[in-house]
């Protein structure tokens, strides 16, 4: 079973720049895609990015295309994301998933076809 804990979170202004990151333990990621979702407060959990196994293909929910980046580096069994021109309707918990049954397709993800979750990192942007 793969364990995914994200970190990089915090509280940064509008306009401002956050990398996240999501590590994986006891097993290796390269054999699954991997999503990143979040969830505003009173929303539902929505998909934001998505990478394939090899990091070959990606895909953006269109609020985040041009000023989020997913990428994974699979010898340090990690996944991140970069978040530039930060807004302040960005602000949510920001969950990693991932998914072992379509490793080859980046997105769009459903919340139901991942099947494994970190418990989120928080992201704040004030205006």
């Amino acid at each position: 079973q793969v364990q995914l804990v994200e970190s990089g979170g915090g509280l940064v202004q509008a306009g401002g720049s956050l990398r996240l990151s999501c590590a994986a333990t006891r097993r290796t990621l390269n054999s699954y895609a991997m999503g990143w979702f979040r969830q505003a407060p009173g929303k539902e959990r929505e998909f934001v990015a998505g990478i394939s196994w090899s990091g070959g293909s990606t895909y953006y929910a269109g609020p985040v295309k041009g000023r989020f980046t997913i990428s994974r580096d699979n010898a340090k069994n990690t996944v991140y994301l970069q978040m530039n021109s930060l807004k302040p309707e960005d602000t949510a918990i920001y969950y990693c998933a991932a998914d072992q049954t379509e490793p080859g397709i980046a997105g769009p993800k459903s919340y139901y076809g991942m099947d494994y979750w970190g418990k989120g990192t928080l992201v704040t942007v004030s205006s």
